[in-house]
């Protein structure tokens, strides 16, 4: 049972790390997200959002349901670390 574990965990690794070859370089200034995304951001998040901080505009705001459900998944990892780590009390 162990060794499928270990098959699969490293089958999901090879495939995570080969989706990252399609990813821009680390901070290349003519990615997508360089070139579209930072500057709408910047040019209009205090007047769509109302909020003077940047950073939080962008989390609250314009990425809130994205926020929300990585906390709703991070949650979930935990219960179910939790569960299989739990000793069950044999009498």
């Amino acid at each position: 049972m162990k060794a499928l574990a270990l098959v699969a965990s490293l089958v999901t690794g090879a495939i995570l790390l080969y989706g990252t070859m399609d990813f821009p370089a680390w901070g290349d200034p003519q990615s997508p997200a360089a070139t579209h995304l930072a500057t709408y951001f910047i040019e209009n998040a205090v007047e769509e959002t109302h909020v003077p901080n940047l950073v939080t505009a962008v989390l609250g705001d314009y990425r809130g349901y994205d926020t929300m459900f990585e906390t709703v998944v991070i949650y979930c990892a935990g219960l179910a670390v939790i569960s299989v780590l739990r000793r069950s009390r044999k009498p």
